[in-house]
C-alpha cells in the first residue's frame, strides 16, 4: 500500500503506521520528524548502518528495524526531545548487544568495547556512551536473569538521565509490542517486563529525567497501561 500524505503520517500512531505501511511508513515517518535537526545527515548514517546490522532480524513478526524507527520517532515526536545525538542512539540502541563483532568490523578486542570504539569514531563519545547505558551485561549464570536485567537497568539510568529517554521508549514500544507477541513469546515478554514498570515510574519523575511534565505524565500513563496489559496476560499464574 502507498504512503498517505506527509501530514497524515505526522500524525498516526506509530504501530499502526507499523501494521498498515510497515518499514517505509516509518522511514517516511522519520525523515519527517529530523526535517528541522541540524545534524539530520548523522541520524540518515546511522539509519544505514542500523539497516546494514539488523537486515535479517525479526520483531515478532515484523522487521526488527520497524523497532529501532519507532524508538527514534518517539523520543522526537512523543517525549519533545529535538536531539539528533539521542535519535542517533535510540536508532543504533541494539547494534553493540546484537551484532558487537559485525559493527567492529577489524578492530581488535572484546567485541563489545570495539564495538563502542566504532560508534564513538562514527558518531562520538556521547552517542557511544549512550549506547553503552543500555547494552545489557554478559548473562551471569549465579543471577536469574530477569533480576540481573533489572538491577542493570536501575543502575545505568541512575546515573545517565539522557539514556533513561532511549530505555523508556524502548520499553514503550515493547510493552504495546507484547499485543503482536504470540503464544509462549508474550508471557516470557510480560513476566520479563512487568517488574521493571516500578523502576521506570521512579525514572522517569526525578527532577534530573529531562523531559517536560507533561510528558512525563504521558509516560506515567503509558506505564499504567502496560501494567493493566502485563497483569492480563498474567493472570493465570
Amino acid at each position: 500500500m502507498s504512503n498517505p500524505g506527509a501530514g497524515v503520517l505526522a500524525v498516526m500512531p506509530l504501530h499502526t503506521i507499523s501494521e498498515v505501511y510497515g518499514e517505509a511508513g516509518l522511514r517516511e515517518r522519520l525523515l519527517l520528524e529530523i526535517a528541522e535537526l541540524p545534524d539530520a545527515g548523522r541520524v540518515t548514517e546511522a539509519l544505514e548502518l542500523a539497516t546494514q546490522l539488523h537486515r535479517d532480524d525479526r520483531y515478532g513478526r515484523e522487521p526488527y528495524l520497524n523497532h529501532l524507527l519507532r524508538v527514534a520517532v518517539r523520543i522526537i515526536s512523543h517525549y519533545k526531545v529535538a536531539d539528533g545525538e539521542l535519535v542517533v542512539a535510540g536508532l543504533l540502541h541494539d547494534s553493540v548487544e546484537d551484532h558487537p563483532a559485525e559493527l567492529a568490523g577489524d578492530r581488535s578486542g572484546p567485541p563489545t568495547e570495539a564495538a563502542l570504539a566504532e560508534l564513538a569514531e562514527r558518531f562520538g563519545e556521547r552517542v557511544a556512551g549512550l549506547v553503552a547505558a543500555v547494552t545489557n551485561p554478559e548473562p551471569d549464570p549465579s543471577i536469574d536473569r530477569h533480576l540481573q536485567y533489572r538491577e542493570h537497568v536501575a543502575a545505568n539510568l541512575d546515573r545517565d538521565p539522557w539514556a533513561r529517554i532511549i530505555k523508556l521508549s524502548d520499553f514503550t514500544d515493547n510493552g504495546v509490542g507484547i499485543l503482536y507477541a504470540t503464544g509462549p513469546a508474550m508471557h516470557r515478554l510480560a513476566t520479563k517486563y512487568r517488574p521493571l514498570t516500578a523502576i521506570y515510574r521512579d525514572l522517569v519523575t526525578r527532577p534530573d529525567t529531562p523531559l517536560a511534565d507533561d510528558v512525563k505524565q504521558h509516560i506515567l500513563d503509558q506505564l499504567d497501561s502496560a501494567d493493566q496489559r502485563f497483569a492480563a496476560i498474567l493472570a493465570g499464574d
